[in-house]
């Protein structure tokens, strides 16, 4: 398609760069101060749940590559965050309006949107991992109700959370794959206990949750009884989409050279170390390769085509680069980088070491890097499984 910015585009970059320059006071350091109101004002202006209907919350208006490219690269450049994306909004919200229920959308969209309610996801368990399928939590009915039992684990903001969207057997008699379900749950509920986990940033992320006897509505079950596995397929789609995102890398890549710009080595300013420099170039083309990537699955998504391999690369890509990028500032920090938590030299009040740990993490977390090459190499490539070790 034709990228070339029309006088109506320039138009509607003028009015985003003019929005941004009068709520400038709304945001500070990359973040908003309200996160919540900031959130209300990109909604009621477009810049964000922008082609959700407004009569599940959002602002209604029909996909546009070309505005939702202006709006990213004006963010980006103001360095104003894009909005709250988090497991709520950025997963359950597309999920339900694929396959949701009226009723759900309608109960569902607004107020996540909106960041009144944050949800945790219930997938992992301590015996099924990488082999999802396998779970174990299981639901028994009770009339119009399923009483739940079993663990999660790895369940992030579940400590913060009103709801979690879980996948619970619920037809033991079924195949693995067929027995799933996918539901909503309150988190305050009876019978949920949450157990805080620390990880490598020296945070609490990640919990384990347990269910005993836990009493869930049998109509909070997402695209029908058996049909949880597509239905979580559909969540984990748009979980890889926001873990690669373009815009929050390309938002870190200008991060990291406004770091080596100020940041010197015996005096010269890191960027112009040739060894540094030329491991930022090469970070550099890997962004834009990835946005351009990302702009491949938005004229998919518009034209609804399958993003075949396009799609499959988005998580896997970026987890790594966002990684990479991390790994650099540290080394351009040299010695300050390897502070953590308070202290007068500390950059950025400590984002980068956190970020570089935290990323660690999510190539893991999400579906871990072997897998997703798996993934990539079977489906998209169309390569044989690999073999399965002989029986001893």
């Amino acid at each position: 398609m034709d990228l070339s910015e029309t006088p109506q585009m320039a138009t509607f970059r003028g009015e985003v760069r003019a929005f941004l320059g009068a709520h400038a006071d709304d945001v500070a350091g990359g973040a908003a101060r309200d996160p919540k109101a900031w959130q209300g004002l990109l909604i009621g202006h477009g810049y964000a749940a922008r082609t959700i209907p407004r009569a599940y919350g959002g602002f209604g208006a029909e996909p546009d590559i070309l505005k939702s490219r202006i709006i990213a690269e004006e963010f980006i450049a103001a360095g104003a965050p894009r909005g709250i994306a988090n497991q709520g909004v950025s997963m359950l919200v597309p999920t339900l309006l694929e396959v949701g229920s009226e009723a759900q959308k309608m109960r569902w969209i607004g107020p996540t949107l909106r960041g009144e309610i944050v949800w945790c996801q219930g997938y992992s368990e301590p015996g099924a991992g990488s082999d999802l399928a396998s779970l174990q939590t299981k639901a028994v009915e009770d009339g119009t109700d399923f009483v739940i039992s079993g663990s999660k684990i790895w369940t992030s903001t579940a400590h913060a959370a009103q709801m979690m969207f879980a996948l619970i057997r619920t037809e033991p008699d079924a195949a693995k794959h067929e027995g799933i379900s996918y539901v909503l749950i309150p988190m305050d509920t009876p019978g949920i206990e949450v157990r805080p986990l620390k990880t490598m940033t020296g945070g609490a992320e990640f919990n384990e949750v347990f269910f005993t006897d836990v009493r869930v509505g049998q109509d909070q079950v997402v695209g029908g009884r058996g049909r949880g596995w597509f239905v979580a397929n559909t969540t984990l789609k748009h979980e890889r989409g926001m873990l690669g995102d373009p815009n929050a890398t390309e938002a870190r890549l200008n991060a990291l050279i406004e770091l080596m710009k100020s940041e010197t080595i015996d005096g010269q300013r890191v960027v112009d170390n040739p060894i540094f420099r030329d491991r930022l170039m090469d970070l550099q083309g890997r962004v834009l390769a990835m946005k351009f990537n990302g702009l491949r699955l938005l004229t998919a998504q518009l034209t609804h085509e399958p993003a075949g391999l396009a799609g499959l690369i988005v998580k896997l890509q970026g987890c790594e680069l966002n990684h990479q990028l991390a790994a650099l500032a540290i080394d351009a920090l040299g010695e300050l980088g390897v502070l953590y938590h308070d202290g007068p030299h500390l950059r950025a009040k400590g984002r980068w070491q956190w970020n570089y740990m935290f990323d660690l993490g999510l190539i893991i977390g999400g579906g871990t890097a072997q897998i997703q090459k798996n993934i990539i190499a079977e489906r998209g490539l169309g390569l044989p499984r690999e073999p399965k070790p002989a029986a001893a």
